[in-house]
């Protein structure tokens, strides 16, 4: 992983937070209902919001990693250019297989 000096989300840090905020709140809630032996099916019901939440975190960062980290590269090309298409295929594969 390379490090830079700033991710390319950045300018979206604040909607990222508050996304994830929630999201976390969403694992707080479904472990209540799990402690206050909920239906199963309620249960699976709020699972599937906060994975479409979390994918829809992951398409955020994911639309920024390309728009910038990945977008630079490309326009200096080499080397750092490969690793990065490589990267973000990689990426892109982890996000569909999930």
């Amino acid at each position: 992983m390379v490090e830079h000096a700033h991710p390319g989300y950045s300018a979206k840090k604040a909607l990222v937070q508050k996304r994830l905020r929630r999201i976390e709140g969403q694992i707080r809630g479904l472990q209540r209902m799990v402690d206050d032996d909920r239906y199963c099916i309620d249960i699976l019901e709020q699972v599937a919001a906060a994975t479409r939440a979390l994918q829809s975190v992951a398409l955020v960062l994911l639309d920024e990693h390309m728009a910038h980290c990945l977008s630079d590269a490309v326009r200096n090309g080499g080397d750092e250019a490969t690793a990065k298409l490589t990267e973000a295929s990689a990426a892109i594969a982890r996000l569909v297989r999930s």
